[in-house]
Order: structure tokens, then C-alpha cells, then sequence
């Protein structure tokens, strides 16, 4: 008889693992929370943003963050059939290699550069899409000459083994529509008689007996049973439905009245997260609205914001619309909906937060705080990334052939108070990771084969089991993820 599995999420890892655990011949059962994915915003990169508290999406907030002016951060997350990777700008980041050695050397074993690099070549090579074939619209070009004009480099390819400089940004497209791993893994076998898909289910807790995991609960009541279990619901779903299972901190979970299965403080601790801050400008010349197929960001570049980094710490993203999110428009020559914004990003944070339950049911919202700026280190390093976006602005390429004017932070805002306007308006790169560590000490939450410590057949494959935030987008470092666990699973059934 064949062995069965359930997957619980149907995001970038956890379409991967189905796959693989499909083509071995595993019965498989992939539960995801959301429905299909039938919105047309998601295929189209231009509408990306008619997402965000939509049905796809999970629409989490942040508990009021201290370090940031005391706001509660939206957390757009996918709750659909490709998880965030529907939702998302589908930038392909390999990060950088020290990223994974230092996971390794942090008890990670077999999570270096060396044994990652190879499956980025296979996914790369095989079933999923990744390519910086495509027109720049001009607002992009212009960007890209006007930080070269500052005096960066342009690197013409970001993952060839250095981040540093500006870049077209290499995404997971073809013909204008977006790629994703549901898309690109799963839909080519959903009828497959060994796969079974459940959507519009959320589960509820994982069922332990005999300290193995044998089946999952739904949150309607109903039981679904397998051999293995495996956990891809994100950052933020994974470590809730462990807490809910009652394998977490014990006296959290003592005082919301579930029964503690195991004492694991690090369920939920160590979250963290890339963060944004705009600098929006206006412009003499009109950019133009989003086109169909074309997503309204092309380019980026990594930075650092100081002598003696290893890496770069900063990662600009750069879109061709003005991103207002909640400053009030300023019109310029050609209305509020023309513009552009370089959004100054922080992609090696310090600051580290927790996720918490604020009761037992499905319905309980989550207690998020990723504890945003709360080191000042990350502030530095944003408020720099923000002072560089302003230069860059400023440049003959944007300010003069553009007549590109700084609408925020604006002349009101002086250099010397960036780090408050840091404060104002950071928002999250939507690049949560962490709660569920995974490492070689008793304190992890998984092995470095991603096995939940103390509990049998039962694994997390996602961003949540990431020790420390890779230096970039987290989608490609998941996808990976989701390949090494689908192996690592596989080999162990042997």
C-alpha cells in the first residue's frame, strides 16, 4: 500500500513537496485555506495590488508596533491556490551564499552554499520559469541610469554570485502572466489520481497519538489521517496550527486552555522580517498607468549602508506608480496616480519578534509583533537606504529628463530627520520568516532535516524554518526549502 501524506498549504514549498511526494507515489492531500485561484489580478503582474485585502488575502496586521510610531503593519499573505507567491512581485533572489553557510555554521548542518546551489540550478532548469527577458518600461531605464549616475554599479545579473549594484529584476513570468509553484508544479497533475485537493479548509490543530502525528483537524471538526504531516502554512500559519496542536511555550499555552503536547518556546519566537519606506516622487513628464502584463516594478538594487558589511544590507525596490499607502496623494503635473517611488528596503534585520495565540480556535486572531525598528541598528541602516533613494532622485536621469520632485519625505523632511520619518512609515516587505527554527540544538524547532523535534511524521517545510532572513526576497530561498524537505522526506521513507 502506498504512503500518505497531507500538505497543509498550498504556497510556494508546499506545492513543491506535493509534487514530489505525487510523482513518488505517495497519496497525497493538499488542504489549502483559500479557494483556486480564478481572480484575474492574480495572473496579471500590473493589478498585483488590487490583492492586497482582497479574498486571497489574509489581511493580518501587526499588533501596534512601539519602534514604529506605535502602527499596526499590514502583512499581506496569500490565502489561495499559490499561496504569496499570487500574491507577490515574483522577484527571484537567489540571496547571497553566506546567507546559507552562516545557517549552517548556526547548526542548520547541510544547509550551505555547496548543498544549495545545485537545486537553485534544478528548479531554475526544470519546471519553473525565472527570467529578466522583458521590456523596460522608461521610467525603469531612467532609474537604473540615475543610480548609476550616484555611483553604483549596474550588475546585469543580481544571481550570479554578486548582489551588489542595481539590477532588472529576474521574476518567475511568461507572456506577461505571472509563474508561480502551484501553477508551474501542481496544476500539471491536479487530477492525478493519488492527489486530492482541499480548498476553502483551514485546519485546526495537528493530531499527535502515541507521540506521532497521524492527521490533521479541520476547523469544521472534520479529520483527515496520513503517514506524514507536513506543515507549509508560512511564517505565520505553521507555528500557529503547532501552538493550536500544543507544541509551544507551555505557559502561553496552558493560559489560553490547550494542553501542552510539548514545551517548545521557540514555536512562534524569532520572527522577523524585511522592511520598506518610501520616497515618492512627482515628475514634469508623464510615467504613465500600469500596462497590462507589466508589473509596476522592473528594478532594484542591494547596498550597503556602511563600510565593513559583508554583504549588502539595503535592498531598494522601485516601482513606476507613486505607492501612497496611507500618506495623503500630492498631485503633480499629470494627477496622483503618476509618479514613481523608490522604496528604501532593510534586508538584515536585527530586531526579532513573536508570534502568540490570543485564543485556541481558528477564529482567534494572531498576536504578531515583529517587534519592527526596535533595534536601532535597523534604523540606521533604512533611514541610510532612504537618504540614498533621495540622491538618486535628484539625479540628471530622473530630476532632469523626468522633472522627477520629491513628494515625500519632501523639503520638509531634512536629512537629519529621516530616522523619524523611518518611524512614520516603514511597512513590511511582506518577507516574514523564523518561527519554527530550524537547527541542531535542543531548543529548535526542527532538525536541519525539518522534523519537528519530539514529534514523528510530522514536518515543516516553509520560510518558518529559516534560522535568520536571507539578504533578498524570501520566495526563491522557500522554493528551495520546499525541494530539500520534499527530498529529505523521501529519503527517510526509504
Amino acid at each position: 500500500m502506498a504512503r500518505s501524506a497531507i500538505v497543509v498549504g498550498a504556497g510556494t514549498s508546499g506545492s513543491i513537496v506535493t509534487r514530489r511526494l505525487v510523482d513518488a507515489g505517495y497519496d497525497v492531500t493538499l488542504i489549502e485555506a483559500g479557494g483556486y485561484d480564478t481572480n484575474p489580478a492574480i495572473h496579471d503582474p500590473s493589478r498585483a495590488g488590487e490583492l492586497w485585502h482582497a479574498a486571497e488575502d489574509w489581511d493580518y496586521f501587526t499588533v501596534p508596533q512601539e519602534h514604529a510610531a506605535g502602527r499596526r503593519l499590514h502583512l499581506p499573505r496569500g490565502k489561495v491556490t499559490g499561496g504569496s507567491h499570487a500574491l507577490n512581485a515574483m522577484i527571484w533572489v537567489r540571496c547571497a551564499a553566506s546567507d546559507f553557510d552562516g545557517w549552517e555554521r548556526s547548526g542548520a548542518t547541510g544547509w550551505g552554499w555547496a548543498e544549495v546551489e545545485p537545486v537553485y540550478d534544478a528548479i531554475e532548469n526544470d519546471l519553473l520559469p525565472v527570467t529578466d527577458d522583458y521590456p523596460l518600461v522608461p521610467i525603469q531605464q531612467s532609474i537604473i541610469d540615475a543610480a548609476v549616475e550616484e555611483g553604483l554599479e549596474h550588475n546585469p545579473d543580481y544571481n550570479g554570485g554578486t548582489l551588489d549594484g542595481v539590477s532588472q529584476e529576474q521574476v518567475t513570468m511568461r507572456d506577461g502572466r505571472r509563474v508561480n509553484t502551484w501553477m508551474a508544479y501542481v496544476r500539471p497533475v491536479e487530477d492525478a489520481a493519488n492527489l486530492r485537493i482541499v480548498t476553502d479548509a483551514e485546519v485546526q490543530s495537528v493530531i499527535v497519538e502515541g507521540g506521532a502525528a497521524v492527521g490533521v483537524r479541520l476547523s469544521d471538526g472534520s479529520e483527515l489521517r496520513a503517514d506524514e504531516v507536513i506543515l507549509a502554512a508560512g511564517a505565520l500559519g505553521s507555528p500557529a496550527i503547532l501552538l493550536r496542536s500544543g507544541i509551544g511555550p507551555r505557559e502561553d499555552l496552558e493560559a489560553l486552555g490547550i494542553e501542552v503536547l510539548r514545551d517548545v518556546p521557540a514555536v512562534g519566537a524569532n520572527l522577523h522580517d524585511h522592511l520598506l519606506s518610501p520616497v515618492i516622487f512627482t515628475t514634469a513628464q508623464p510615467v504613465g498607468a500600469p500596462q497590462p502584463g507589466v508589473s509596476v516594478t522592473q528594478t532594484h538594487l542591494f547596498w550597503r549602508s556602511r563600510d565593513g558589511l559583508a554583504e549588502p544590507d539595503t535592498q531598494p525596490i522601485h516601482f513606476s506608480v507613486p505607492m501612497w499607502g496611507e500618506l495623503e496623494p500630492r498631485p503633480g503635473a499629470h494627477g496622483p496616480g503618476d509618479g514613481f517611488t523608490l522604496m528604501a528596503g532593510l534586508v538584515t534585520p536585527h530586531s526579532r519578534g513573536a508570534l502568540r495565540l490570543s485564543g485556541a480556535g481558528v477564529e482567534d486572531p494572531l498576536l504578531i509583533d515583529l517587534a519592527a525598528l526596535e533595534d536601532d541598528r535597523d534604523v540606521a541602516a533604512l533611514a541610510a537606504s532612504v537618504r540614498q533613494a533621495r540622491r538618486i532622485g535628484a539625479r540628471p536621469a530622473l530630476a532632469g529628463e523626468w522633472g522627477a520632485t520629491e513628494a515625500y519625505p519632501g523639503a520638509e523632511v531634512t536629512d537629519a530627520d529621516v530616522e523619524d520619518w523611518v518611524r512614520r512609515t516603514a511597512i513590511t516587505y511582506h518577507h516574514q520568516v523564523g518561527t519554527c527554527r530550524m537547527g541542531s540544538d535542543p531548543d529548535a524547532v526542527v532538525d536541519p532535516r525539518l522534523r519537528v523535534n519530539g514529534v514523528a511524521g510530522l514536518r515543516v517545510i516553509d520560510a518558518s524554518v529559516m534560522p535568520t532572513i536571507t539578504t533578498g526576497n524570501t520566495n526563491a530561498p522557500a522554493a528551495v526549502i520546499g525541494e530539500r524537505g520534499a527530498r529529505f522526506l523521501l529519503e527517510d521513507a526509504d
